[in-house]
């Protein structure tokens, strides 16, 4: 089993940057992928960023290319997510989440089996 705390949202103006992070116990954490997911209200989950297991490898779902970077601290057993350019359409609560498998590096959230309770993002205009 692992266990995973989002921390670090907020609210921020259009424009303005937020840092989540997502601390995790119970497994080996540095021997998986990690990824992060987000849901608005009334709207299904969807990927946003997802890290290989080592860090030199990543992935973003176009909408958030080029103003999100995913990173992680495998000695701190730690994941992050830099968004900056915040948009009034980012707002959501974001969760990081750690996949059923070590061999599994997938940007579908049917693929990751642990998820964090989620942090509140909000963008104002």
């Amino acid at each position: 089993q692992v266990q995973l705390v989002e921390s670090g949202g907020g609210l921020v103006q259009a424009g303005g940057s937020l840092r989540p992070s997502c601390a995790a116990a119970g497994r080996t954490f540095s021997i998986y992928a990690m990824g992060w997911f987000r849901q608005a209200p009334g709207k299904e989950r969807e990927f946003e960023a997802t890290i290989n297991r080592s860090g030199d490898n990543t992935y973003y779902a176009d909408s958030v290319k080029g103003r999100f970077t995913i990173s992680r601290d495998n000695a701190k057993n730690t994941v992050y997510l830099q968004m900056n350019n915040l948009k009034p359409e980012d707002t959501a609560v974001y969760s990081c989440a750690a996949p059923y498998s070590a061999y599994i590096w997938a940007a579908k959230a049917s693929d990751y089996g642990y998820w964090g309770q989620g942090t509140q993002v909000t963008v104002s205009s």
